[in-house]
């Protein structure tokens, strides 16, 4: 098991066999290792999905090493039963396990019906942390995030509500996801005078979508905060799924509310470049967009999905090769700085 608390200190120690090639990375300044990846149960793991499928997913990624599991209270479909399939999951496969585990859920889209079932009112916060406890059978989540700003909420009622939760047991450390910079600096402050861990920043973070650089990481740094990277492969993107065109059965081919075919067409020049870097460095297009913002040195864990175990497999493949060589990044960066037409 390597643990590197991302300042170039890095030491191994003994463990069972499923840590020995996994990578653990200090969140910030915390106490708090996570895996370099962890598995987001954004899709595949709703009502709607295959349990079966489910369950050999989180089994092959616990074998794996990875030991984060994310989660948000409207994840699914329909809302909450992402955490429910979780739930039942952990009952069966994963319970003893509970103390090798981190297990986080998030709070701020929209839930359910009404004035409270959204944003970052301490109503809503509270009464989500609990409803999502119940569905996963936990006393508590390893971390709770606040998974959106909210405009018309003051900032100090917020992170206020995620101090108390943490004071009720209910949560051992919080986080936020999708603050801008400025936000940011505010919340850490706060949570720094009531005393409260906070670890980590979950951001949208991908070779295609880098406004991240534009400030945030240097606030996360100054604040010794980690930082999570969702979306690593911009939502498919980034494989080679797309090489050939676009699959009936795909994302962009399905319409996908985050992606299209247009998104897809204007990028596929990049897309086929970046291909043939990945290639000349031995690797699929997947594994060098996750191994590039682990390179990064404020980057504490990719947060990938998965439809299967064997994408699973391949995408922790990427930790054979996180080296790049300067040459490399500048090939990298000239193909993103190119322009379709």
């Amino acid at each position: 098991m390597q643990i590197n608390d991302k300042s170039g200190i890095t030491e191994y120690m003994a463990s069972s066999k499923r840590y020995d090639a996994m990578k653990y990375n200090r969140c910030g300044k915390s106490g708090l290792l996570l895996p370099a990846i962890s598995l987001g149960l954004w899709h595949n793991f709703g009502e709607v999905d295959n349990m079966f499928n489910a369950r050999k997913i989180l089994r092959t990624a616990f074998d794996l090493g990875i030991t984060h599991f994310d989660l948000a209270n409207n994840y699914g479909p329909p809302f909450g039963s992402a955490e429910e399939t979780f739930g039942l999951l952990f009952k069966k496969d994963f319970k003893q396990y509970r103390d090798e585990l981190i297990i986080s859920t998030k709070a701020g889209y929209d839930m359910w019906p009404g004035p409270y079932g959204n944003l970052g009112s301490r109503k809503y916060l509270i009464a989500s942390i609990d409803q999502s406890l119940k569905r996963l059978g936990l006393d508590y989540v390893d971390i709770f995030y606040h998974h959106r700003p909210d405009p018309d909420t003051p900032l100090e009622e917020t992170m206020v509500a995620l101090s108390d939760i943490v004071r009720q047991g209910k949560a051992l450390y919080v986080g936020i996801s999708n603050y801008e910079p400025k936000e940011t600096a505010e919340a850490a402050k706060i949570l720094k005078e009531l005393k409260v861990p906070f670890v980590l920043h979950q951001a949208r973070y991908s070779l295609f979508d880098r406004w991240v650089e534009d400030g945030l990481l240097k606030t996360l740094e100054d604040n010794g905060v980690g930082c999570i990277a969702f979306s690593p492969l911009a939502q498919g993107m980034l494989t080679d799924k797309y090489l050939k065109g676009i699959p009936k059965d795909s994302r962009a081919g399905k319409n996908f509310t985050y992606l299209n075919e247009e998104q897809v067409q204007d990028n596929m020049n990049k897309i086929q470049e970046l291909n043939e870097i990945a290639k000349n460095r031995g690797q699929k297009l997947s594994q060098m967009a996750i191994g590039w913002l682990l390179a990064q040195q404020s980057i504490t864990s990719v947060l990938v999905g998965a439809s299967s175990s064997d994408q699973l497999k391949e995408n922790v493949k990427a930790l054979e090769n996180l080296t790049f060589s300067k040459k490399e990044l500048e090939l990298i960066e000239d193909v993103l700085k190119f322009s379709a037409t």
